[in-house]
């Protein structure tokens, strides 16, 4: 962290679309766009085309500057914003311009992501994925009935959202009862996992979380590999509460402060051979 400033202007990356463009100026490890939008501009029909998504599925946090711009849920809820009104918008929603004047906001958190265009092959990459699940979703929901679990679901994603986004996270999917994350560190995923657990014992919930890290093909909208399946299976086996790493990422995180103990070899459905795992206990 240092003192610093840029401008729009001088933008390292400018991204365009049909009535539309954003410009986006790197602090660092952060990205800040500026986006404009001409009168007829919608998500779902300029934007879409371009990364093949349902929904926008990145987590905007911006403030608009001038024009106006409506936002909607895929639950029905919808949101209209103006001139000075600071607005998050979670991911899976669509969003259009109002009226005949152009729309221009500042985003703070889903520039690094947002508007790239899809590729037609997958790129390979290392990566550190966390895999969640809500213990006992079915019984949960049974009792809650549907309408009160529908919002302590979206609730537990909202949470497990902001918690990705702050430690540079990408969510990959929602899994009805859990959620894929990727990180591009072994630490930032472990420590993701330990902010996810707390976050959502704050509304009764429990979860069970696996992270690990190897080699994925990586698409705009999923994760792909043998990594994939191998952190499902480490949170497949994990007790109620309990975060269970791989050997690979206790290896990566040495030094950071993270402390685990042994959770012995497993055989994981699925995959050939015993599997060292490793318990979080917590940092320090």
């Amino acid at each position: 962290m240092r003192l610093q400033r840029r401008r729009f202007e001088e933008a390292s990356q400018v991204r365009t679309f049909p009535y539309g463009k954003v410009e986006v100026v790197e602090l660092d490890d952060t990205a800040v766009g500026r986006m404009s939008y001409e009168p007829g501009w919608r998500w779902s029909k300029d934007v879409k085309p371009l990364v093949g998504t349902d929904g926008c599925q990145n987590h905007h946090l911006a403030i608009t500057m001038s024009g106006r711009l409506r936002v909607a849920m895929p639950d029905g809820t919808e949101l209209e914003v103006g001139p000075g009104e600071v607005f998050e918008a979670p991911p899976g929603h669509d969003a259009w311009v109002v009226g005949d004047e152009p729309w221009v906001g500042v985003d703070f958190q889903a520039m690094r992501t947002y508007a790239r265009p899809r590729h037609e092959d997958a790129v390979r990459q290392l990566a550190s994925l966390v895999f969640t699940d809500i213990v006992d979703s079915t019984r949960r929901a049974s009792e809650l009935g549907p309408g009160a679990w529908s919002d302590l679901v979206a609730e537990h994603n909202r949470l497990a959202g902001r918690v990705i986004d702050e430690l540079r996270g990408r969510l990959v999917k929602k899994t009805g009862d859990g959620l894929l994350a990727q990180f591009d560190g072994a630490e930032r995923a472990v420590r993701a996992a330990l902010a996810i657990r707390h976050a959502e014992a704050g509304i009764g919930l429990e979860l069970r979380i696996g992270v690990h890290s190897g080699e994925v093909e990586v698409t705009p909208d999923d994760v792909r590999g043998i990594a994939v399946h191998t952190a499902a299976r480490i949170m497949g086996d994990a007790a109620p509460g309990e975060i269970l790493v791989s050997a690979t990422v206790k290896d990566l995180v040495d030094g950071s402060g993270l402390s685990f103990e042994d959770a012995g070899l497993r055989e994981l459905k699925g995959l050939a051979g015993q599997r060292q795992l490793f318990r979080l206990v917590g940092p320090g």
